[in-house]
């Protein structure tokens, strides 16, 4: 099945990896700064979270392809299927394969992180594991997909916000700490708005395919002002962070990113053309992974 791996590796859309681990680090940061870092621990949820994403990927292009959302009006880069270069057969197997080796992933994170002394704990993230798999693939596949019913925004911002970071933090201390939250908002809000930029850009295809995301329940133009709540809101509670648990200088160089970030707003409020967005997904996703490292480092200095 995997005979093409540079048709594989397209499929699993590496670019959007970065963004998927921001949490982890930022969570990983935290941890090291509190005494409770390990480094098992840290490699098992980098690699379930990358699992998780790689899964999220294909059942996006499967989901997506079979229900013919992915056709000529799309502007982003082809799909898998959409392209014809994999069948749906092959990625529904290819599917049932991912999350497999993701239950066997988190099911080592489990036990690197806790143990046989804290059960109820394991028991908790293990439903949380299931979960994420669930909340991976129902977001295109079946006739009640949630990104089809404009649920998307707040799955990601659970998942990607909340789950990684305070969830990623509690897999190394065992306890939740009033430091993660800010945190957790900021790398929810900007993996939001990754998403909500895809959606504005993505506005025409997805109406046409009856995708109803929160960009084609609300319009272009308000799509735009909810973009800029996002990032701004994300900018704000970042510097907050910043503010409130500041003990040097070199905590504050996440501040760096918000130059890239605020080119990017206005570069967005400029725009007319959805499809002209398509560029600036690269340059949102890449600045959020910045924006988790520089946060990260700068909290241990």
């Amino acid at each position: 099945m995997f005979k093409n791996y540079t048709t594989w590796l397209s499929a699993f859309r590496l670019r959007t990896l970065p963004l998927s681990v921001s949490g982890i680090i930022v969570a990983a940061s935290l941890a090291a700064y509190n005494g409770v870092f390990n480094w098992m621990v840290f490699v098992f949820a980098l690699l379930t979270t990358l699992s998780l994403q790689i899964l999220s990927n294909l059942a996006n292009d499967y989901g997506d392809g079979i229900k013919g959302t992915d056709n000529h009006e799309r502007v982003g880069p082809q799909r898998a299927i959409q392209s014809g270069v994999i069948t749906p057969e092959k990625m529904f197997e290819a599917i049932k394969m991912n999350i497999l080796i993701t239950i066997v992933l988190a099911l080592l994170l489990i036990l690197s992180a806790f143990g046989t002394h804290h059960f109820l704990l394991g028991l908790l993230f293990f439903g949380i594991g299931l979960i994420s798999i669930y909340a991976a693939v129902k977001y295109t596949v079946g006739s009640n997909a949630y990104g089809y019913r404009g649920l998307g925004d707040l799955f990601v911002f659970v998942f990607f916000g909340f789950v990684s970071v305070v969830g990623g933090y509690v897999l190394f201390s065992k306890q939740i700490d009033h430091v993660v939250f800010l945190p957790a908002c900021t790398i929810g809000l900007l993996s939001v708005a990754v998403l909500n930029l895809n959606n504005l850009r993505d506005i025409n295809s997805d109406r046409n395919a009856n995708k109803n995301t929160l960009i084609v329940k609300m319009g272009f133009e308000n799509g735009k002002i909810y973009h800029y709540f996002l990032v701004g809101s994300a900018i704000v509670l970042s510097a907050l962070f910043g503010i409130l648990y500041y003990t040097s200088i070199f905590n504050l160089i996440f501040v760096l990113v918000y130059i890239p970030l605020i080119k990017h707003l206005l570069m967005v409020r400029k725009n007319n053309e959805p499809k002209l967005l398509d560029p600036e997904l690269k340059k949102l996703a890449l600045s959020t992974f910045a924006l988790s490292v520089l946060l990260a480092i700068g909290h241990l200095l």
